[in-house]
């Protein structure tokens, strides 16, 4: 699904430098090249402030800490997500709050979310989905109308642009009060190992995010917030300002694969390929299909067989998990979420991938005998 180590060879004479910078000034906590990131990564997404951290995961909760979140608030998110988005919510004492999503785009579908807010509604958390954005602009109108805040999940859409009605653009992850992401090895910004961050245009809240993430304090051995010990090692951040300089590249090689399939799938008859939203750039951090008439998990077998690797994301909708089953959302509460935990598969989409690699995959789905 990802060809790390031919992605690592491409640029290995700035990796290993990067690498023994660090290793030569043992700096490797909060080291320089921390900073730096974080500065790169500011200009980049066109925010005003990035903290980094240690995890996506650790970026949604020490979000959501930072806004004075009080357990029993509700916070609404997509049933159709990875587990860390209800995770954080449910370990801060919070309520997670359910919304179906759109069928074609697989994002949280806007027009259903006004009939979720109530008086204890704390934040709204849009996931953005296998790489474009969330339908930001009457998101925003309805966060503003009801006084709640926005976290914008954007670990699979870094550098996703949106552009409003008014013909503005903006970085996924810089709309709403905060933005988080995650730099998991195989994310289309990852780095070798764990990492996140945070990214917010107000510059108050970005000082009170950092001293969160730094145990609660600003000086150190002085605590004046509840914090935890998050932090991006100085390794991966010189690493990360490495392939940074590689990102627009790397979406322009993966959207590359996409038209690829898109041009070789559209006329299967047993599959559906991805919707591009009209006002989303799509970097295609997973290029996802939807089958039709066919068993998916036998389609999925087929390509195992023949060498070809493939994921589903996510097989188990969050209301029906065991940790996260509610008695007012039993099986069938959200058809569309269900009916695409049955039928979605990613198939391979990486910065390393050929012709002949994608024109192999395309003849064998194809010659799927069962289509």
């Amino acid at each position: 699904m990802a060809d790390l180590h031919s992605q690592y060879l491409r640029i290995k004479p700035e990796i290993d430098q990067a690498i023994q910078e660090v290793l030569d000034s043992t700096a490797f906590i909060q080291g320089p090249q921390v900073k730096q990131f974080e500065e790169d990564l500011k200009k980049y997404v066109g925010s005003k402030t990035v903290i980094t951290c240690a995890n996506g995961t650790d970026a949604l909760q020490i979000a959501m800490m930072a806004l004075g979140c009080k357990p029993g608030d509700e916070v609404i998110l997509p049933v159709h997500t990875y587990v860390a988005t209800a995770e954080v919510i449910a370990l801060l004492g919070l309520k997670p709050v359910f919304t179906e999503v759109d069928p074609k785009t697989f994002n949280l579908d806007v027009s259903q979310l006004e009939e979720k807010i109530t008086p204890r509604t704390f934040a709204i958390v849009p996931v953005h989905l296998y790489g474009q954005s969330v339908d930001m602009e009457p998101l925003l109108a309805l966060a503003r109308k009801h006084s709640i805040h926005v976290i914008e999940d954007v670990a699979q859409a870094l550098g996703a642009v949106y552009t409003f009605s008014d013909g503005r653009n903006m970085r996924a992850g810089t709309m709403g009060t905060i933005g988080c992401t995650s730099f998991f090895p195989s994310k289309n910004l990852g780095c070798y190992g764990d990492g996140g961050a945070m990214f917010t245009q107000d510059e108050k809240l970005g000082e009170r995010i950092r001293m969160i993430a730094n145990h609660g304090q600003q000086k150190k051995y002085h605590h004046d917030l509840i914090g935890v010990n998050s932090r991006l090692d100085t390794l991966q951040a010189a690493i990360l300002r490495v392939k940074l300089r590689y990102l627009d590249d790397y979406e322009t090689r993966r959207r590359a694969v996409a038209d690829f399939y898109d041009r070789e799938l559209s006329s299967v008859n047993f599959l559906t390929t991805p919707v591009r939203a009209s006002n989303s750039t799509h970097v295609f951090h997973q290029y996802t299909i939807r089958t039709k008439g066919i068993n998916r998990d036998q389609f999925k077998e087929y390509l195992q067989d023949r060498g070809i690797p493939s994921m589903i994301y996510y097989p188990v909708p969050l209301h029906l998990q065991k940790a996260y089953e509610q008695p007012h959302f039993p099986k069938g509460s959200f058809p569309i979420t269900e009916e695409l935990s049955r039928t979605v598969l990613s198939l391979p989409i990486h910065t390393e991938m050929t012709a002949d690699q994608i024109s192999y995959i395309c003849n064998s789905i194809r010659e799927y005998p069962n289509g």
